[in-house]
Parts: C-alpha cells; sequence; structure tokens
C-alpha cells in the first residue's frame, strides 16, 4: 500500500509477507461451528485468507479508511462481517452471539502497547478456545518465560496458567510495510484447565501474583507487606525457598499453594 499514511499511533504495521501469512492461516484449523475473531486486520492481507476456512470470520477494525478494502472482502464471503470499532471499547456480546458458536479463536497482529489489555479483555469477556497473536519478539519471550529468568513476570504467571503458549514463528521485521525497528513471533495461546480446579479463589490468586512482581528487584519480604507472611514462610518452606526469595524462582503451583492457604 504505497499511497497509505500509515498512522504510528495506531502501531500499524501491516504483514506483506505471504509465506508468513500462510504459516499463521494454516495453524488456525477451526471446524464449520467455531467462530475465527480478527482485532486489527488492516488492509486484509491475513483476512483473505481466513474467509476461506469453513467459519465464520468477524473482524475489529478501528481505521475507517480501510473500510473499501475490507468491504470487497465482504461482497465476496457471505461468511464475513467487519465492524469498524475500537475492539477495547466495543461490548463483544452486542456483536456476537458466542451460544453459537463451539468454539471461538482470536488473531491479530498487536501493537506492543496494548497487546496486554487486548488479552485481558479477550480472558475476561469471552471464552476464547485460541489466541493466535503477532507480538514483538521480546514481549513473546516474556509471556512464554519460565521461572528464574529475567523475561518472567506476573504476565507470565498469568498466561500460562490460562494457555499452553507455544510460538507459531518468527517474523523479521522486512516482512513489514512499514518495517518496525524489531522483530515479532506469532504465538499461539491455547486455554487450558490444568490449572483451575486446583484454585479456591482466581481474584485472589491473580492479586497476590500481581503483589508478588510489584518490585522486580525486591524480594517477598517487601513486595508482600499486607500479608500474613509468617504463613507465607511456612508454605515457602516446601519448596526449599523462604522470604528472601524473588517471585521470578516461583512456579504457578507455588503461588496456587500459598493463594489457597492465606
Amino acid at each position: 500500500m504505497r499511497d497509505f499514511d500509515y498512522k504510528k499511533s495506531l502501531g500499524q504495521n501491516f504483514l506483506k509477507d505471504q509465506n508468513i501469512i500462510n504459516k499463521i492461516s494454516d495453524s488456525i484449523n477451526p471446524s464449520k461451528e467455531d467462530l475465527i475473531i480478527e482485532i486489527g486486520p488492516g488492509a486484509g492481507a491475513l483476512t483473505k485468507e481466513l474467509v476461506k476456512k469453513n467459519c465464520d470470520v468477524i473482524c475489529f477494525e478501528i481505521d475507517t479508511r480501510l473500510e473499501e478494502k475490507l468491504n470487497k472482502i465482504k461482497d465476496s464471503n457471505s461468511n464475513f462481517k467487519v465492524v469498524f470499532h475500537d475492539f477495547l471499547k466495543v461490548d463483544i456480546s452486542k456483536y456476537i452471539d458466542t451460544s453459537k458458536y463451539k468454539n471461538i479463536y482470536y488473531v491479530g497482529n498487536l501493537p506492543y502497547y496494548i497487546t496486554t489489555a487486548i488479552i485481558n479483555k479477550i480472558v475476561n469477556e469471552s471464552n476464547p478456545y485460541e489466541i493466535t497473536i503477532m507480538v514483538q519478539k521480546e514481549v513473546a519471550e516474556r509471556f512464554a518465560a519460565k521461572p528464574n529468568t529475567r523475561e518472567y513476570g506476573s504476565i507470565s504467571v498469568f498466561l500460562q496458567y490460562n494457555f499452553d503458549i507455544e510460538t507459531v514463528c518468527i517474523v523479521n521485521k522486512n516482512c513489514f510495510e512499514p518495517i518496525p525497528k524489531v522483530d515479532s513471533a506469532v504465538i499461539k495461546l491455547k486455554t487450558t484447565n490444568k490449572y483451575q480446579k486446583t484454585v479456591k479463589n482466581e481474584v485472589k490468586l491473580y492479586k497476590l501474583i500481581k503483589d508478588s512482581f510489584t518490585y522486580k528487584r525486591k524480594n517477598l519480604r517487601n513486595n508482600l507487606k499486607n500479608y500474613n507472611q509468617a504463613k507465607i514462610e511456612e508454605i515457602l518452606k516446601k519448596y526449599d525457598k523462604d522470604l528472601t526469595a524473588r517471585a521470578e524462582s516461583l512456579r504457578i503451583e507455588e503461588f496456587i499453594d500459598i493463594s489457597n492457604n492465606i
């Protein structure tokens, strides 16, 4: 799109590499009872592949300048609908009757500054089966980070509690127009229920995780001053740890154990 005025404020870097587009599309395998929701389709490069799937596709696009291009796709595909609205501000239930679908797949090339907000919205307002997103490579590494690594943080624990995470592919910055400063990665978040049955109170767990990482360089004693530290110390002993440990050393199971017993 040579004549298009890309808006930095919207994080507009459109994917132009058909090989990468095909890899993303091939990684999404819905049935006819399912729904694909694409966030920020841009000019529709990936959308053109998604509508070939045997299911309904709904796109949310904030930039109305792309209306003509996306409407061309709509005109030739009865399974496609486009909503020109800011995804973060919409009430998903107003546009989608989720009871009609067996599984909901989300897909999108997300600007780094709203990635976490969008994922939180998806988790809180719908029941996603799978989320396939393109994010900055370093953000992808943070999402999938393991304990005792620099990248491991509250978002790592939150996402890995809710999803199994896998990398679909790494995307070189030259695959975009305009070219961004860094490489990206496509990751797949597949909903898992392997931890949920063991948790007494998810709200309490999420708060514990967030508070534990308040100051990343400080230990649990400093970050959890408003908690029953004697009880936490007792629980940590089971894992050969104490309150001098940092949050980045705790596994999801350990956060759950603490949350369930304080």
